[in-house]
């Protein structure tokens, strides 16, 4: 069930995006609706991954969409056994019971209780937790009809201070590990309006999210704060202080080299789509800068993705001339066959139907299928 990786990382479940763990997760709640409706256990669920990767976020957005109540807990930050099973008081008949505490939902579900960064509590409160695991209650209280519980975990091993959790903690969860993917992160950002220049950032470096400092979390921090900086390259100074305060070196450089080669300034899908001389506007500008010396394929995958994302997330409704950009954009001789394959394939699998009549162009099915 575990994998090791670099760092002695130590990981449970499957490996996957941010976009099949939310399957993943759907499948198990409707799994555990009917598990209850039967009278029978439910299954928590607990998702793995490095800090600031998104797994709090991906949960939290889960509930909204599906309309969920949400109660959260950070076990970390819990100072004694109090903070998690409430505390004593005496009943009329002499009795000593436990008063839930506040975090404890009082409604009927569905809801999700989310128990985040699990493994950095201390052993005390993970024994504590393994109760709660094994039967949605705890001494002398229980989560309301309707209640799941998802937790997430730092891995095992490497840099990390956590502890570690025992097989009999373990085998009362059903487990998944969040790798960060580039595309879906691509389309998180685009949906949630970041800035897009930090968008052709990481899509064009992707490698750099890997950094000890550097994640999703603290990428999208430094973004957030350059979104009122218009011009990067009048406020270099400013630009590399803000991205020394949370990430990397080696991030704070490749981005100021982003900045330096104009790379900041890349055209927009807009642009693209609503160009009025194609060749002057998109091709004769791309090919500047992606074709000095060496092909910059990472700059034009970066386009293609961007251009996908903007088309499907927006749910555009091309007119008759921008739909002959996008089809000039994916016509582009430099552009790589394995990269032209990946977009069309995008675009036919998109939930924008106005896009699939592109496919219908005769030269580009058969480029496609020459190529393929």
């Amino acid at each position: 069930m575990s994998k090791k990786t670099g760092h002695n990382y130590l990981y449970y479940g499957t490996k996957t995006n941010s976009a099949e763990i939310t399957t993943f997760l759907e499948h198990i709640l409707i799994a555990n609706e009917r598990s209850e409706s039967l009278g029978r256990r439910k299954s928590p669920i607990c998702i793995w991954g490095k800090h600031g990767i998104g797994k709090t976020q991906l949960v939290e957005a889960l509930a909204q969409e599906k309309n969920y109540k949400f109660a959260y807990i950070a076990p970390a930050q819990f100072e004694e056994m109090g903070d998690l099973i409430g505390m004593p008081r005496i009943t009329e008949d002499g009795k000593t019971i436990f008063s839930a505490p506040e975090w404890v939902p009082v409604e009927e579900g569905p809801g999700i209780l989310l128990i985040d960064d699990v493994n950095r509590a201390d052993d005390r409160i993970l024994r504590g937790i393994m109760q709660l695991l094994q039967n949605f209650e705890l001494v002398s209280w229980k989560l309301p009809k309707g209640w799941h519980i998802i937790l997430t975990a730092n891995p095992d091993g490497g840099d990390y201070s956590v502890t570690p959790m025992d097989d009999a903690m373990l085998t009362r969860m059903m487990h998944i590990t969040m790798q960060f993917d580039v595309k879906e992160w691509a389309k998180w950002a685009e949906e949630n309006g970041i800035d897009e220049r930090g968008i052709n950032f990481v899509l064009t470096y992707p490698e750099m999210v890997n950094g000890d400092r550097t994640t999703p979390r603290t990428l999208v921090q430094f973004f957030e704060s350059i979104v009122a900086i218009k011009d990067l390259d009048k406020n270099l100074g400013l630009v590399q202080m803000l991205a020394d305060s949370c990430l990397d070196s080696n991030t704070v450089g490749s981005f100021m080299s982003f900045i330096n080669n104009n790379l900041s300034k890349l055209i927009t899908p807009e642009e693209i789509i609503n160009a009025k001389n194609f060749k002057t506007n998109v091709l004769d500008h791309l090919q500047s800068i992606v074709s000095k010396g060496t092909l910059r394929v990472d700059i034009l995958a970066t386009l293609c993705t961007r251009l996908v994302n903007y088309l499907t997330i927006n749910n555009i409704k091309p007119s008759k001339e921008q739909l002959d950009n996008i089809k000039e954009f994916i016509k582009i001789e430099f552009i790589p066959n394995d990269i032209r394959l990946s977009m069309a394939q995008d675009l036919v699998a998109s939930s924008n139907t106005n896009l699939k009549i592109i496919m219908a162009d005769p030269h580009i099915g058969k480029l496609l299928l020459q190529k393929m």
